[in-house]
């Protein structure tokens, strides 16, 4: 039985590599590691967990189902300074609270202690489809 390869194997031998190649390996050894994060794994932790209850709370007035089961939400994105960045879609871009839903987002993020500012961004690409359902939501709408 053969031993698997490396990363090394394919990385000490610079000769073997292509020109670029080696530029590429010798300045990803050389370049500082990438800097921690200001929060500790149990505050990302927690703000994690909040934020999605948060989100939760919030429903599409048309579908009893919320928001981040339906898939609507694309990315929570957290800094250091404890500013949130949220993506989010709507299930249609006619939708009724287009104007109103990011504002509702805005301020359940907002509800989390510790969050500085929040920043909410609709995007329509990718389009939103019943395939971003949990399995949660599609229970709750018989989709199964």
């Amino acid at each position: 039985m053969s031993e698997e390869p490396k990363i090394s194997d394919f990385t000490d031998d610079k000769a073997s590599l292509p020109e670029a190649c080696a530029e590429t390996v010798s300045a990803a050894r050389e370049a500082p590691p990438a800097p921690e994060s200001a929060l500790s794994e149990e505050e990302i932790e927690r703000l994690t967990n909040e934020l999605v209850a948060a989100i939760k709370t919030i429903y599409d007035p048309e579908i009893p189902v919320d928001i981040y089961e339906l898939g609507l939400i694309y990315r929570i994105d957290v800094d250091d300074d404890r500013n949130v960045d949220v993506k989010m879609t709507l299930t249609a871009p006619g939708c009724p609270v287009a104007g109103e839903m990011p504002i509702w987002v805005q301020n359940a993020v907002m509800s989390v202690p510790g969050v500085a500012h929040v920043n909410v961004e609709l995007v329509f690409d990718p389009p939103w489809d019943p395939s971003r359902m949990s399995e949660e939501a599609q229970v709750a709408l018989n989709m199964f």
